[in-house]
């Protein structure tokens, strides 16, 4: 029976995918929408982009281990970013009416800045995709206890992701997240009443988990450690901002007050749901200690999807793998079309700049399927765990594209140069740093890259008008000589 429902219920979203590719008539409609969403579809999709496997087995199995000291990044960082983008970014991008991210760096700084930021943006999507293609691997491994490899599972999942998303674009990933994020809640809300129970209430689980110090969000306040919470910190919720996703739900709103409104409900609908994965993992280690305990030492992030499945009945397990597919499903579509858009309008246009719209939005949806092989085979070879992934993934953006988006925006003195000296001083300290780093070292690597960023800015973009009002004194002073 759970079998037969996944299987009704992935092609109940591949036709929704399909009906959806009705609305797309030309490229904008396909990257963003047409600009015409309404605020509840916006902020669905703001929530289920984000809500993908890492808060339903990546963000609890690193809590159950090291409370919320170990989840700063996410989903505390990731709330931060959202909230910024509502309360800072949404309007002023908004008014722009640009088509992707990089366009933003093109009109500001020029093609060159373009480039490079539309090269870093595209490689941060590589560990967030693939952390979605993974735990799909792992779900059809688990659901057909064995008889799917997760290998074999995460090419079913690719195939199923791809084919919605290539058809019918953002209308797709709109209509999708916004039944996915109906079946989310539904399935945690419901799930978190009965395990919950199962372990004595929800007090008992929280003053239980208090009394093991896994609210704290620092071990102590010493020097490093508060500058590794700053680190852990800015990660998401400054490398998140400068996204192709982030950018393409402001875009599709009607108005910049739901562009900026809906991300700030998405931020708190997140937050807030990532809680209960929370609450049934730790629920677990009190329901099931021995259980717990053998995860823990093989893979903490199959945790709660056996305690579904050997405590509790077939309801349940239907709610929970439909919460955690639609998880999975919602942020790995919303994912791979961003970079794809983001590929096609700031880098193969360059190239094709002749281009009709017609053969624009098949460019699109080519380089969809490309995304989609790519990181697939980087999920097939990567080692790491699906937080880790998550995680890692916005580095590359936080010293590269953070500083001269900022900037950009909000100082009028930046200048071209001043962001090419920030992108290369943030990624030239990130990458030695990153390469001999060594737990335990003082300094995170892509928080260095991130200060680095910002001094080159203003250096670079200071300096020229240095040189040039020295000119004019050694000019005025030779005037006044003669």
């Amino acid at each position: 029976m759970l079998i037969w429902f996944v299987a009704g219920y992935l092609l109940i979203t591949v036709g929704v995918g399909f009906y959806a590719s009705t609305r797309v008539k030309n490229s904008k409609d396909f990257a963003a929408g047409g600009r015409s969403m309404s605020f509840p579809l916006v902020a669905a999709m703001v929530f289920a982009t984000w809500f993908g496997s890492e808060a339903v087995l990546g963000i609890p199995a690193t809590f159950i281990e090291e409370g919320f000291a170990g989840i700063i990044e996410d989903p505390f960082g990731s709330f931060g970013c959202l909230m910024l983008v509502g309360l800072v970014f949404a309007r002023p991008l908004y008014r722009m009416n640009l088509l992707t991210i990089g366009d933003f760096f093109k009109q500001r700084f020029g093609p060159n800045v373009e480039l490079i930021t539309s090269l870093v943006i595209i490689a941060s999507y590589l560990g967030w995709i693939a952390a979605q293609l993974t735990a799909l691997g792992v779900v059809f491994n688990v659901l057909s206890d064995g008889a799917i490899t997760t290998t074999q599972g995460m090419l079913i999942g690719t195939v199923i992701v791809l084919l919605y998303t290539l058809f019918g674009g953002m209308w797709s990933v709109a209509l999708t997240d916004f039944m996915q994020m109906l079946i989310i809640v539904a399935g945690l809300v419901y799930l978190t009443w009965l395990i919950g129970d199962m372990a004595g209430g929800p007090a008992k689980v929280i003053s239980h988990a208090a009394s093991e110090g896994k609210f704290s969000f620092m071990h102590s306040f010493e020097p490093k450690d508060i500058v590794a919470f700053i680190g852990a910190a800015v990660t998401m919720m400054f490398g998140s901002i400068p996204q192709q996703d982030v950018y393409a739900r402001v875009m599709s709103a009607k108005t910049e007050n739901i562009a900026a409104r809906a991300s700030m409900a998405g931020a708190c609908f997140y937050l807030s749901f990532c809680m209960l994965p929370i609450f049934l993992t730790y629920a677990a280690s009190m329901i099931d200690p021995e259980m717990v305990k053998h995860w823990l030492a093989e893979d903490s992030q199959m945790i709660l999807p056996h305690l579904i499945l050997e405590r509790t009945p077939l309801f349940a397990q239907v709610m929970f793998f439909g919460a955690l597919l639609s998880a999975i499903m919602s942020t790995a579509s919303g994912t791979l079309l961003a970079p794809s858009v983001t590929f096609t309008e700031n880098i193969l246009k360059r190239f094709l700049p002749d281009m009709s719209d017609k053969q624009f939005l098949l460019a699109m949806r080519l380089t969809v399927v490309g995304c989609a092989i790519a990181t697939c085979l980087f999920a097939l070879l990567s080692n790491a765990s699906i937080y880790e992934m998550v995680g890692n993934a916005y580095k590359v953006t936080l010293v590269a594209a953070v500083v001269p988006l900022f900037f950009g925006l909000f100082w009028k003195r930046a200048t071209t140069q001043g962001a090419l000296i920030a992108i290369a001083c943030g990624l030239a300290s990130w990458v030695s740093l990153e390469l001999g780093y060594q737990e335990g070292d003082f300094w995170p690597p892509q928080l260095v890259g991130l200060i680095c960023s910002a001094i080159g800015m203003i250096v670079g973009s200071l300096a020229p008008q240095f040189s040039a009002h020295r000119g004019e004194s050694v000019s005025e002073m030779a005037a006044a000589g003669n």
